[in-house]
């Protein structure tokens, strides 16, 4: 059923039609009542809704996860349990070095995990700077559904997790520790991003009702200053679902993301007539002209909407995304900006 937002006043979507050249939504003038009270555009809804379910996660490792989203849809679940079952795979798989317990550290040696995950109904959680706990996706999950917020952060965090069952767990990546002692050598406080397949696990699922439900976590940047967060655990950074519309993701250098409110952005334009695959491309453009400076960094962004239809862009060569659809579960090069 068609809505209205009334944040997005027609003035607004004036500009972002104006801005945005390629995107059918250009009718976005402003309108005015007798009263002069400004009027929001009306939502571009598809008219067609998948109903075949889906799912689409970021990277290679989105195969293993794609799998298990599959399961809990086919075993009855939500596009919501879909979106936090998948993503628990890729925690559990403790030889990944930016996911879960087994990620790249901090510069003091301690590992420590940021997740959200969004529903179809608007609803959200998010927990930052957790540690010791194996599954903060479901941890996010908690915060949504039992507590009256959407984020928490750091120790409060992690008692939350205690007290909703979740176990402490000690776990430290051989692998990961011994790479970090190696770092400290020579201690060099620059961001690294992988360029190549291993970064944040963000996953869009769409279940047999067409619902859209996302999750999105990480271990985060190698080597991070105590305390950071990225993009992953940020609602309308790393995630953003809106039902009605459709849902992004992002992964790849979180500060540029946060800075560009990049899946948010990414729905946007998909909710101004973008298709997936274009509204994507505009983020990552626009990330683009935003930081000319930056060389060695990635980001990239996958959507889907209410039709099915999905999006994939990055800013270099080297990101995959993971589709499962019409029974086929594969892996794809996406398009990018960075010649």
């Amino acid at each position: 059923m068609s809505t209205r937002r009334g944040f997005l006043t027609g003035g607004l979507a004036g500009i972002v039609g104006a801005t945005i050249g390629f995107l059918v939504g250009k009718n976005a003038s402003a309108a005015k009542s007798k009263n002069s009270e400004i009027k929001s555009k009306d939502v571009v809804v598809p008219t067609q809704v998948f109903k075949g379910g889906l799912v689409i996660s970021t990277w290679d490792a989105g195969i293993q996860a794609n799998e298990s989203a599959w399961k809990a849809l086919k075993s009855g679940g939500t596009a919501l349990d879909m979106a936090e079952k998948g993503v628990n795979q890729t925690e559990a798989d403790l030889s990944n070095l930016s996911v879960g317990l087994g990620g790249l550290p901090d510069r003091e040696g301690r590992t420590t995990l940021d997740a959200c995950i969004m529903d179809s109904k608007g609803n959200a959680g998010s927990v930052m700077f957790l540690e010791n706990i194996l599954h903060p996706a479901s941890v996010a999950r908690s915060v949504m559904e039992k507590t009256p917020h959407v984020q928490l952060v750091g120790e409060g965090a992690y008692q939350f997790a205690l007290s909703e069952g979740f176990e402490h767990n000690n776990y430290k990546g051989e692998e990961a520790q011994k790479a970090w002692r190696e770092w400290l050598v020579q201690s060099e406080y620059k961001p690294i991003i992988n360029i190549e397949n291993h970064d944040t696990i963000g996953l869009l699922s769409m279940d047999t009702s067409g619902d859209i439900s996302g999750a999105c976590t990480t271990s985060g940047l190698a080597y991070k200053m105590r305390g950071r967060v990225g993009d992953s655990p940020i609602i309308g950074a790393g995630l953003y679902v809106d039902n009605e519309i459709g849902a992004a993701t992002s992964t790849g250098l979180g500060e540029v993301v946060i800075r560009s409110c990049g899946s948010f952005l990414v729905v946007e334009l998909m909710r101004q007539g973008a298709t997936p695959q274009e509204a994507c491309m505009e983020a990552v453009h626009r990330i683009a002209k935003m930081n000319p400076n930056f060389k060695d960094f990635q980001v990239g962004f996958l959507a889907v909407n209410k039709a099915g239809e999905i999006g994939a862009y990055a800013y270099r060569k080297g990101f995959t995304y993971a589709l499962y659809k019409n029974g086929k579960n594969e892996v794809y090069p996406s398009g990018f900006y960075l010649e």
